[in-house]
């Protein structure tokens, strides 16, 4: 069995990368490229896809233009990339939305509902069932995904519902693509992150509901440092896992009681 470090006799490594337009995709993204993956930037707006290319000029990319709750975007996506290097070592499925903020659980649409479980959870299991199907028949067999779960996936914010219910259910799409992959050397972890800083998180830094209904500032962290984890987690060999991983800013309001 290969690993997903050395998979190849030449030492190549190839990932996907969702979302990788902005935020915690883009700072994986660059850490990858950076380190000498080649990676595929998958994300709606392709302006935003070559401006992360551009992070790291020297390096190997290919930008897809992809919406991860279209399962003929999917389908494209990973055809590019087969298309393009010939087999898949990393899944890296981050694309995912919030959804409308601060909105009471009776007054939240059901097409805004709809939108969130499209992207967070349809799109992830979309996107993992086509890495599965090619890590499966491969040569060498095997890969790594890495879903990015949140710590939503433990514990809520006021008036997430849609965000928390995607997130609580991918822990459930990892745990099973994590046993279903063993016989084929897929291994399947979860990166549950805290407050790194990005544009989605913005907020943050001005004022946020908290559980008690007052409003308050909350720490965060480099999304660089959330970045080097998945590198770590995509860099072991596929005999280990890093099942789940949670990653957040030291001060913010999670552990305990606040």
């Amino acid at each position: 069995m290969g690993t997903a470090k050395h998979p190849h006799p030449d030492g190549s490594r190839i990932a996907v990368v969702t979302g990788a337009g902005s935020g915690i995709g883009r700072a994986v993204a660059a850490e990858l490229l950076r380190t000498g993956w080649s990676v595929a930037l998958a994300g709606r707006r392709p302006e935003t896809l070559e401006e992360t290319a551009a992070l790291v000029p020297d390096a190997d990319s290919l930008v897809v233009r992809t919406d991860v709750a279209r399962q003929e975007d999917v389908a494209a996506l990973f055809d590019a990339t087969i298309g393009r290097y010939g087999r898949l070592d990393l899944l890296f499925n981050n694309a995912g939305t919030f959804g409308p903020g601060g909105v009471p659980v009776e007054e939240l649409s059901y097409d805004a509902w709809r939108h969130v479980v499209d992207t967070n959870l349809n799109g992830a299991f979309l996107c993992a069932q086509a890495a599965y199907r090619q890590m499966k028949e491969q040569d060498p067999r095997g890969g790594r995904i890495i879903n990015n779960g949140s710590i939503s996936a433990h514990t809520p914010r006021p008036r997430s519902v849609a965000y928390t219910a995607t997130k609580h259910a991918l822990t459930g799409l990892t745990k099973s693509l994590s046993l279903d992959g063993r016989p084929y050397g897929i291994a399947v972890g979860q990166i549950d992150i805290g407050n790194a800083a990005t544009d989605m998180t913005a907020r943050m830094q001005s004022g946020v509901l908290q559980a008690d209904g007052s409003v308050a500032q909350e720490p965060v962290m480099d999304a660089a440092d959330v970045a080097r984890t998945v590198r770590h987690m995509a860099e072991l060999p596929l005999e280990a896992n890093m099942q789940f991983v949670t990653v957040l800013a030291t001060g913010m309001p999670f552990v305990g009681r606040g």
